[in-house]
């Protein structure tokens, strides 16, 4: 058994010296898509709260980091979509509770313009879907997250379940723009979409064909419904690499499927 957890650590660690800078910027773009999602999703739970009388007016919602490293959560109106009706500001992870709540100022600021425009025109692009890029399927609902990051502007397209207890891993796309907010590339994150009951026994896992590690938007989807499903890691499995993504310690292995596939033959002949 030691000498089993030694190759496992050389073969390990060889593989995150190789490989670790691609992996670290999928888990960190991650990341920042849950933290966004989460103060969404938070943000739109005070906005039912606080502001129920105004739920008619909504044109939509959208999350973003400030200039503080905080996150700002909007919601804006139907008929101006520049109106800004409120702003969550949230702290962390984010925290659940604001550490502002602006209902004051209207306008939207330049970056909120661009996250707007991006978002909405991918809204166009999915309610058109002139040529049948997107898939629907049943009980499912298409979310929308626009990222402006070091110098790109994308929306990341998650399809999530409007049934309760389950989790869905794949569906989701993502929307490339230029600096003028013009759709420059579309492409397909999966080419499936699978599902996972909370109570499913883990480790979970998935193949990939259109990438070779896990993405930013399975990591934030795990992240998101971590405090909810039983399992604590999920595996992806392509054609030449393996991704180990804890959900508690929210960190990401990767080693080479041959090391992974040798690691596994010498345990069983240990069995």
């Amino acid at each position: 058994m030691k000498k089993f957890f030694l190759i496992f650590t050389a073969v390990f660690t060889m593989t995150i010296l190789s490989f670790g800078q691609n992996q670290n910027e999928v888990l960190e773009e991650g990341k920042l898509l849950y933290r966004l999602e989460k103060a969404s999703w938070y943000g739109t739970d005070l906005f039912l709260e606080i502001l129920s009388h105004k739920r008619d007016n909504i044109g939509g919602y959208l999350s973003y980091i400030n200039d503080k490293n905080q996150v700002t959560n909007i919601f804006f109106e139907k008929n101006n979509q520049f109106h800004i009706i409120v702003r969550f500001v949230f702290d962390k992870l984010p925290q659940q509770n604001p550490i502002m709540i602006d209902t004051l100022n209207h306008t939207a600021t330049p970056t909120e313009k661009d996250l707007i425009t991006i978002r909405q025109n991918t809204i166009r692009e999915i309610s058109e879907n002139k040529d049948e890029f997107f898939t629907f399927y049943k009980n499912t609902s298409i979310n929308p997250i626009p990222l402006i990051n070091n110098g790109k502007r994308q929306v990341f397209i998650l399809t999530t379940s409007t049934e309760s207890n389950v989790l869905i891993i794949g569906n989701d796309y993502l929307f490339t723009y230029n600096k003028k907010n013009k759709l420059t590339k579309k492409e397909k994150v999966h080419n499936s979409l699978l599902e996972y009951p909370y109570k499913a026994e883990g480790p979970t896992y998935h193949s990939h064909v259109l990438s070779d590690l896990i993405t930013s938007t399975d990591i934030c989807t795990l992240l998101l419904y971590k405090d909810y499903v039983e399992w604590k890691q999920h595996y992806v499995i392509s054609k030449k690499y393996i991704s180990i993504f804890d959900l508690e310690k929210e960190t990401l292995a990767v080693m080479t499927r041959e090391a992974w596939e040798k690691i596994l033959e010498h345990q069983k002949g240990k069995e």
